[in-house]
């Protein structure tokens, strides 16, 4: 396609940018949208996945057919297979009338998957029969029925390794995945983070009636070295945030570090050694890295007091032998997560070798497994919720789905 058509695309569905990566997307869309092919578009959270099956639903030939979205991660397990497929009146309980699902519903139009990696391993199989075949069952029903749908599929997940990991289906990765487009993480769209924040601060100077701001130089430097791991959907909250609170209208560098938070890698504790970067794909991995390796250093530690101490007790036995009174030294951990790493010990007086009392025997804890922190971690945020899963599901971060598993798992009910 042309620029100029790119551009009345964009103007269309307000897509703001010149990428080239961000452009050849939106090129991708177009091209695709005239044919039946699944597409799944993949990138971080907040870059605007959204716009990409709208672009290619309104520029194909389902475009007066319905546009269905469905945010996967939203659903609980126990009712996704209900909101898709749809179920028969009396299928399971609660089921008071017949319900026709989105497959249903869009057929002759388009349905939008997103964080389609979040769906469980038997709507998987449902889903791949319908790519394949176009058939689905209801819920409690025995009936085949017939859909033409054209599916749109978005995730901010690695499928590649939740297939390595067994939580996604090859088969299914590779019907949804016929045509590839990627949206760039804000970081590397370079100038557009500038034009982003141009078009918020006007929509939020219309909104609220009142001048829209400005970034002073100094400013817009410090907008380019931000690394946005929210992406757009941040830039445009603190974008509306500064609209709101700050009086002068003019932003300087020093106003706006107010309001970007700190990266993530400044708020771990520092830790003792070196280790090979990783990749995560969430904080709460990157938390749990963390954890284990306290936890190694910790009994690392342990050792080494230990070492010392029985080191010191053997010195002590030595001059022992005049009566000296000898105090081993008392050390306290002022950290309830950390298990106390030094006993408390008696003052002993030593006469000779023989009376030299000995350290308390050393035994290394195990660490904690994966599965132990996760676990711990889930108890305590239904707890700091009283039992209410939703909130304790958005306070970890993860979807409602999959905190019901999890607490089945676990067996936390």
């Amino acid at each position: 396609m042309t620029k100029a058509e790119i551009q009345q695309v964009k103007q269309r569905f307000g897509i703001i940018g010149n990428t080239e990566a961000l452009l050849r997307a939106i090129d991708v869309a177009i091209q695709v949208a005239p044919t039946d092919l699944s597409v799944l578009i993949t990138g971080e959270s907040g870059v605007g996945k959204e716009s990409f099956p709208q672009i290619i639903h309104q520029y194909s030939r389902r475009k007066h057919g319905q546009y269905i979205a469905v945010n996967c991660g939203a659903i609980p397990e126990g009712t996704i297979d209900s909101e898709l497929f749809g179920h028969e009146k009396g299928a399971f309980t609660g089921a008071i009338g017949e319900r026709k699902g989105y497959f249903g519903e869009a057929d002759g139009g388009t349905i939008f998957l997103d964080e389609v990696g979040e769906l469980p391993m038997p709507t998987q199989a449902r889903l791949l029969r319908v790519l394949e075949s176009g058939e689905f069952i209801k819920v409690g029903s025995s009936k085949v029925q017939r859909t033409d749908v054209r599916i749109v599929a978005a995730t901010n997940v690695n499928l590649t390794q939740a297939i390595a990991e067994g939580r996604f289906r090859e088969d299914l990765y590779y019907r949804l995945n016929t045509v590839p487009i990627q949206i760039p993480p804000l970081r590397e769209r370079g100038d557009d983070v500038l034009l982003l924040f141009r078009k918020f601060s006007a929509d939020f100077a219309e909104k609220y009636r009142m001048p829209a701001i400005q970034l002073t130089e100094d400013a817009k430097k410090e907008l380019l070295a931000y690394p946005w791991p929210g992406n757009v959907r941040q830039l445009k909250n603190i974008t509306e945030q500064i609209s709101i609170i700050e009086t002068n209208r003019e932003i300087t560098a020093a106003i706006l570090q107010n309001y970007l938070p700190a990266q993530n890698i400044q708020r771990l504790p520092a830790l003792m050694g070196t280790r090979e970067s990783k990749g995560f794909e969430s904080e709460r991995e990157i938390l749990y890295s963390v954890l284990f390796d306290m936890r190694q250093e910790v009994a690392e530690l342990k050792k080494m007091v230990h070492n010392l101490m029985a080191e010191r007790a053997g010195q002590v036995g030595q001059v022992g032998q005049v009566g000296t009174v000898v105090t081993t030294p008392v050390v306290t951990t002022h950290q309830p997560s950390v298990p106390a790493i030094i006993h408390t010990m008696q003052p002993a007086v030593c006469k000779d070798d023989d009376d030299i009392q000995d350290t308390e025997e050393y035994v290394e804890e195990p660490p904690l497994s994966l599965d132990e922190v996760e676990k711990e971690m889930i108890r305590k945020a239904l707890e700091r919720h009283h039992g209410k899963r939703k909130s304790a599901a958005k306070d970890l971060n993860i979807s409602e789905r999959t905190l019901y598993r999890k607490i089945k798992e676990y067996e936390l009910d």
